[in-house]
């Protein structure tokens, strides 16, 4: 813009065609941390005040020092005959590979039913039926239909958590603007090209959210799936040291477990970050 067209121009107009400034950082995420951090800083605390003054038997409730002794035997000498990493790796792959037969499965249906009604006719029944079912209600019939091998362990996982990854899906495509649709295909994209360039990447946050639902899903359902003949895993560990009591052994399972889900959500989470920055709210 020139000095002349600029000298026309009253002060607030001159303010508008600068360039705003850029928005302030957000603080959320740090004072989430920050309550994060206070928050697991007191439950330690009551944690071992409860175990110095024997509020509990230590049969029961152990102290934070000796569930960590726990911990250290467990990646040197192991339990049930396998150490701490090789019951994670071995829970770590039932869990991926569910999650993988989720997406593989569960994208396509929440498409098909959020665009079809015929899809939806056919397949939101199916989904429908298998959301409110609890694993331990259809493991028996897996185990007498696939047998007790790993795949009966994985297909356990993968029934839970197609129907979040589904329903979250099916969502986020109904979700879709029209406006954007009528404007692409006013530009002369084709079908498939709204679908990709569109539709895709409008609902890959919903996506995302079913991901992180259906990982949470797929590990509170990995203890139930490693009951059906398991020789190890994370799941297995914490049923064998339950029936003998070893009560610490079981807590640092469940440390474990925790750990390694508050992990995926936080990549999830960074995955949203990086990928579909419009879509964070925090």
């Amino acid at each position: 813009m020139s000095a002349a067209t600029e000298s026309f121009l009253a002060p607030g107009d001159k303010a508008a065609t600068s360039a705003p400034p850029p928005p302030p950082r957000p603080r959320g995420r740090r004072v989430g941390l920050i309550a994060s951090l206070v928050t697991l800083g007191l439950l330690l605390a009551a944690w071992s005040l409860a175990a110095w003054q024997a509020w509990v038997s230590p049969l029961f409730l152990p102290s934070p020092i000796a569930v960590a002794r726990a911990a250290a035997g467990l990646v040197t000498d192991g339990f049930a005959d396998a150490t701490l990493l090789q019951h994670f790796t071995a829970s770590l792959g039932r869990v991926f590979g569910a999650l993988a037969a989720s997406l593989v499965v569960g994208v396509p249906v929440g498409f098909a039913i959020a665009t079809s009604r015929i899809g939806r006719g056919i397949l939101d029944p199916i989904v429908e039926f298998l959301r409110p079912l609890p694993p331990l209600a259809y493991l028996p019939l897996v185990i007498i239909w696939f047998g007790i091998g790993e795949g009966s362990k994985v297909l356990v996982i993968a029934l839970a958590m197609v129907p979040p990854t589904v329903i979250s899906t099916a969502a986020g495509v109904r979700a879709v603007s029209e406006d954007r649709i009528r404007a692409a295909r006013s530009l002369g994209a084709t079908g498939s090209q709204v679908l990709r360039f569109v539709v895709l990447p409008s609902a890959l946050p919903a996506v995302l959210t079913g991901t992180r639902i259906a990982l949470g899903t797929g590990w509170s359902t990995l203890v139930a799936a490693e009951l059906v003949a398991a020789t190890r895993g994370l799941g297995f560990m914490i049923q064998s040291a339950a029936q003998f009591l070893v009560t610490d052994v079981v807590i640092v399972g469940i440390l474990v477990i925790a750990s390694v889900a508050f992990f995926l959500e936080s990549v999830i989470r960074f995955l949203e970050r990086r990928f579909v920055p419009w879509s964070s709210r925090l």
